[in-house]
């Protein structure tokens, strides 16, 4: 049986992860907490299965992880995460439809499906939430989704965009890092984001940051 790399950084879901392999025969499970340590597991171990939580790595894009992904043609990948945005979906799996996809907040026998067919069968695996935002092939305009942020939304956009941690906003805002996580989560929901690089990116297409903020 393969080895695994266990790419999630989230300390509860990581232990139930290596319980459930373990049940599909995988008893060989090593740990990745960054991109580049991802990268050297995977050239010890070329042919693993990697269980990756995209929200919670270092990747700076879709694309540098797709880049990893594709250096090791013989690896198995299923993304394993509490959100993944509707952008971030379409383009992955479409850009490489070999990974699998299965959420956090699955069923148990979901997951358990979607485990054991990614190791012991090598078939990738798309859970119901992903394979219904394939089937809609609605594109979103940026500008369109600016309409759909509430004002405190594109504030809290701005200061994300200019590099502040939730914890910093927070105080400088005079509000609870409660709520400040919760419109961070809101903002990424709804514009289909999954990190800070993506949401620079958004905040000046939809003009909530200018360029020359960002450089300063």
């Amino acid at each position: 049986m393969k080895t695994c790399i266990l790419a999630d950084n989230q300390f509860v879901t990581s232990h139930g992860t290596i319980a459930l392999l373990k049940e599909t025969g995988i008893n060989d499970i090593v740990p990745a907490k960054t991109m580049n340590e991802l990268q050297e597991k995977l050239k010890i171990f070329p042919e693993a299965l990697v269980v990756l939580d995209y929200t919670l790595f270092d990747f700076v894009s879709m694309q540098q992880m797709l880049n990893v992904k594709s250096a090791a043609k013989n690896s198995t990948w299923i993304l394993f995460s509490n959100e993944l945005g509707n952008h971030f979906l379409r383009y992955v799996l479409f850009s490489d439809p070999t990974i699998s996809v299965v959420m956090k907040n699955d069923s148990e026998e979901e997951i358990r499906t979607a485990l054991r067919n990614t190791a012991a069968y090598n078939i990738p695996y798309v859970c119901e939430y992903a394979e219904q935002i394939l089937q809609n092939n609605n594109t979103v305009n940026a500008d369109a989704d600016s309409i759909y942020l509430t004002a405190s939304e594109k504030i809290i956009l701005h200061e994300i965009a200019l590099g502040k941690t939730t914890k910093e906003i927070a105080y400088e805002k005079y509000l609870s890092f409660h709520t400040v996580n919760t419109h961070r989560k809101n903002i990424f929901r709804k514009l289909g984001i999954n990190n800070v690089h993506e949401a620079v990116k958004y905040a000046i297409r939809a003009g909530v940051l200018d360029v020359a903020e960002y450089y300063i």
